[in-house]
């Protein structure tokens, strides 16, 4: 009798895109999620950035990976989570988020919203309400995340924007997570009942144990397909 075979189980992930113009905060934005994630909650994160060369209103962008397990698959992956902070990232990202993934926009700035099941808060119009700044309507937004959808714990947020923003913007900062965290609930609480979205809920990432590695021969494979596709600036550099 032959033994059936046995597929090691590949861990959790979770795809995130924090996307808006340039000059929003999206670069902290994404390394604030990704050291909550990762030194706060003991997760695996790969973390990568663009920005287009304006200072500011350029497009801009910030992903970060999250799992238990080893992450060895980064690109092409459809977006579990996507933030949009003005109307050109919702519209030119969108597409690239999973048919069940959950879509947050600022309302303040995204007025035109592609699907009915997009989680609309005025991120902005909040940060200078209740915190007397437009400025920080990103870290609202990272607060907002986390009241909604359970990525990261609100407490492992406090810690990393305590550990990375300088001491004298740590109240205001503070206040600006608190008040997105607030906000995100506030809407849960507002949604008629019997809608209930539990892929949203991302919890288990911290809640299952570190699922064992992909097969070498898989990793082999992917890496080989990383190494076949140069970019233009490597295939620039061999042509010189």
């Amino acid at each position: 009798m032959s033994k059936s075979l046995q597929i090691p189980a590949l861990a959790p992930l979770v795809a995130a895109r924090l996307s808006g113009a340039g000059g929003q905060g999206l670069i902290l934005m994404g390394k604030l999620l990704a050291e909550a994630a990762a030194l706060h909650e003991g997760l695996n994160v790969v973390q990568t950035k663009s920005y287009g060369p304006e200072a500011r209103g350029g497009a801009c962008r910030s992903d970060v990976i999250i799992s238990p397990g080893e992450i060895d698959d980064l690109a092409g992956l459809p977006l579990d989570i996507l933030v949009c902070l003005s109307q050109a990232s919702c519209d030119r990202f969108f597409g690239e988020l999973a048919p069940q993934g959950l879509l947050l926009v600022d309302s303040t700035q995204v007025t035109v919203v592609p699907t009915s099941r997009a989680v609309e808060l005025p991120l902005t119009a909040t940060a200078a309400s209740a915190c007397g700044s437009k400025m920080v309507a990103n870290v609202v937004a990272l607060g907002a995340l986390s009241g909604y959808c359970q990525v990261v714990k609100f407490e492992s947020l406090v810690a990393a924007v305590k550990a990375t923003v300088r001491p004298a913007y740590h109240e205001l900062n503070l206040k600006a997570l608190q008040a997105g965290y607030d906000l995100a609930q506030a809407h849960q609480r507002a949604r008629p009942r019997g809608f209930v979205v539990h892929e949203w809920d991302f919890s288990y990432l911290r809640e299952q144990p570190a699922a064992k590695p992909r097969p070498a021969r898989i990793r082999a494979k992917a890496k080989a397909k990383v190494k076949a596709a140069p970019t233009a600036a490597a295939a620039r550099r061999r042509a010189s």
